[in-house]
This record gives C-alpha cells, structure tokens and sequence, in this order.
C-alpha cells in the first residue's frame, strides 16, 4: 500500500511538472498572431536614445576583441562601451586598454577593485559611469547583430518600456551531445518562455541582451551584488514596482553564444543559476507583486530548482519502486501518466529544431534529430544533478561565483545571416 501511494504521489507530481513545462513552451505558437507578436517591429531610423552597453569581462582576452568590434559595427550612432576588467586581470585589461585606444569616442575602461569579483559587482562599479538614457549589458564572448540598438531604440519609444530584453541564442549545436539540447533550451527560453512572463507582468531577465531605462535601474538599486543570478534578481524587483518589460526574438538580431564546453561547466553554470533562483525565491521581493496570480508565477518559477531536484530523485525512485515493489494495477497504471507530457515535449522538440535550423540556415540533419530524442533522458539528468547541486550549495551557504569560461565555438556558425529585418510588432 505505501509502495502504490507512493508511486501514485510521484507520478501525478511529475506529470503536473511535465505538463506547465509543455504548456509555457509552446506559448509563443498557440496562434499565428502569438508568434507574430515575438518580433521585434520595423525601425523607423531614429536614433532618439543614448546607449551605454557594459561589457563586464573577466580572463576573457580571447573573446572580447571580436565582441567589441562587433559592437563597433552598429548602424546605431549614439552609443558607448564600458569594458569592466578586475584589478588581477592583466590579460583581459590590456585587450580592453587597447580597444579603447583604437576607438577613444566609443570605449571606456572601468577597472573593478572590489576583492571579491563576480558579474553583479563589476556591472555596479561601472553603473556610475554610465551617460547613456538607456543602460544595456552583453557578456565579453557575444555576437551582437549591428541592427539590434535600432530596433531596440524603436522598441522603447513604441511600447513606453521601461525594459527591453531582446533574443538570446546560443549557436554551436554541433559542439557535443549536449549543445543541441542546451541550444534548444534558449531558443524556447527567449523565443516563447519569456513572452509569456512579460505578459504575465513577472519576468527573471536574461543575463544579457537586456536594456533597461537608466532612471529605473538606478531607482531599484542596480544590481544585487551578492545573487547569482543577478539578471532574475533585476527582473523581480522590477517587476514588483510595476515595471514594463517588452521582450522581442527575432532570429537574425540575436545575440549570438557558445555553450559551456564541457559538461562540467555546464553543470556549474547550471548550478549559479539555480542557486541564484533560490536566493531571490527567500529574498521574497516577489511577494510585492501586486495579483495573486503573479505571485503564484513567480512562486513556481523560482522554485524550479527544487521541482528539477525532486525529478532528479523521484524518476529512478520511481522507476525501482515500479520494478522491485508491488504497486498494484493502479499504481502501474499511474506511473504511465508522466510520459504523455514528456513525449509530446519532445515531439514538440523535434518539430522545433527543425524549425531552429530553418530560422539559422543550419544543416539539420537525421544525426541531430537522434541526439536530440536519444540524448533527451541523459541531459534531464544533467539538469537534475545540477539542481541537486544548487540545493545543496545554498543549504550550505556557499555562494561563490562559478565563472564559465569561453572559447568562441559560436563565432563561425550560421555566419550567412541577413543583414536587415522585418518584423511585425515590439
């Protein structure tokens, strides 16, 4: 009887999970008008606001010439670029002293003293140097299309935004068994998940790619220095003082990264984040947000953590409760009911990556369809272990920053992309 009520428990539980994580993925395709509705609008070719683009970089060197002079190339004219470089970080500062001796009227240095070093800290060191009307932020390895500061531009004036986030995407699916499913995470992450929070007046912002109004940011206190996940921080606290934040995908603007390049990495990049969403869950900012129904959202966003750990638990549980245990005919019955969401997901999912490689001119071909349905258990295992992870760091208390490293295995993928856009709102 505990073996049935225990399986039963389970399997309801992870089919709840399975099926929320379906039903927020295909938000951006309910309707043609959904989907439509993602893109970024047709810019005017007003340069009506300022931008101030902070580029924190940390033992970089590698990547950050390219992303500068990407940046460089914008069709937009009002602009600067302020690379943060730690005070023990000779390598990355020279690049960074150089850049800003080649391109005096755009580039700026701003050197992070502060001993402990982490993304957060370095944004804030650079905030009070910001002159820009509008504060945006890029990681040190983007490729940053040189239309977005337009549309982004449009954006703001069209919606009245106090916020903007525009498209992640990481690139190099071809990297390992696990870059297709990591890349098809951002792309149903940026291209749909996040619509539906911006609509839902609750967003956890991406790390980058993310432009906020600099009253606003300031007004909020910029960023927390001591979170994580300081990105997801930003967006709760805005959102909780009723903050406008648009979000717009659009394949050709994105900015384009590279996945962790080991699974090690990936599980520690993984691991930040998940932490990070655990702190700003006990935080509790969350709570000010103004409808039950908000809060609710951003209870269940942030306990993602928890829920991915509990799977990462309760699946192999399952699984020997089901084979060693008597569980009775309705508790093998039950223990079924988790697999209809999680194989319409990766229906869903082999309908999108042929989508992603038609929006990204790549090459998809039967291989990566069957990395894609073969390795889909392996790295929800990954995922799971990286919240176990995240978990038992916060309950330890260990809160130091896991820097991802970068070797810009994104920079020569998908390098035929158009040069204009066209879409259809902000």
């Amino acid at each position: 009887m505990m073996a049935t009520t225990i399986i039963v428990a389970i399997s309801i539980a992870l089919f709840v999970f399975a099926a929320v994580a379906l039903w927020w993925t295909m938000h951006a395709w309910r309707t043609p008008e959904t989907l439509a509705g993602t893109r970024f609008s047709a810019h005017d070719g007003t340069h009506s606001l300022s931008f101030s683009l902070l580029l924190p970089a940390r033992h970089e060197q590698l990547v950050l010439e390219h992303t500068v002079q990407r940046l460089m190339e914008s069709t937009h004219t009002r602009f600067e670029i302020i690379i943060i470089v730690g005070h023990d970080d000779p390598e990355t500062a020279a690049v960074a002293e150089r850049l800003a001796e080649t391109h005096p009227y755009h580039v700026r240095v701003v050197t992070d003293t502060n001993p402990v070093k982490n993304k957060p800290r370095a944004l804030n060191t650079a905030l009070p140097y910001c002159r820009g009307a509008v504060v945006g932020v890029f990681d040190a390895e983007d490729q940053v299309h040189p239309h977005l500061l337009e549309h982004v531009d449009h954006a703001f004036r069209l919606t009245d935004a106090d916020v903007v986030q525009g498209g992640v995407q990481l690139i190099n699916y071809h990297s390992s068994w696990y870059s297709l499913h990591n890349c098809l995470e951002y792309y149903f992450w940026f291209r749909s998940r996040l619509h539906l929070h911006a609509q839902r007046g609750f967003i956890p912002l991406g790390g980058n790619t993310v432009f906020v109004r600099t009253a606003a940011l300031r007004a909020v206190g910029a960023w927390d220095g001591d979170c994580l996940a300081e990105d997801c921080d930003l967006g709760v606290r805005l959102s909780s003082r009723g903050a406008k934040v648009v979000v717009a995908y659009d394949s050709t603007l994105v900015t384009r990264e590279e996945t962790p390049s080991t699974l090690g990495a990936l599980i520690r990049q993984r691991t930040r984040w998940n932490q990070g969403f655990l702190q700003v869950l006990f935080k509790g900012e969350w709570r000010h947000l103004p409808s039950a129904w908000q809060r609710m959202l951003a209870r269940y966003t942030l306990t993602g953590p928890f829920i991915q750990a509990f799977a990462g638990l309760a699946v192999p549980l399952g699984i020997f409760i089901a084979l060693f245990l008597d569980v009775g005919v309705l508790g093998a019955l039950v223990s079924f009911l988790p697999l209809a969401p999680m194989i319409a997901a990766l229906m869903f999912q082999i309908v999108g990556l042929r989508d992603f490689g038609r929006q990204y001119h790549l090459r998809i071909g039967p291989l990566h369809y069957a990395r894609l349905v073969l390795g889909a258990f392996p790295y929800m295992l990954v995922l799971a272990v990286a919240a176990l992870r995240a978990v038992w760091r916060f309950l330890r208390k260990r809160n130091n920053w896991e820097l991802t490293s970068h070797v810009g295995a994104h920079l020569a993928v998908g390098q035929d992309q158009p040069a204009a856009v066209a879409g259809s709102r902000a």
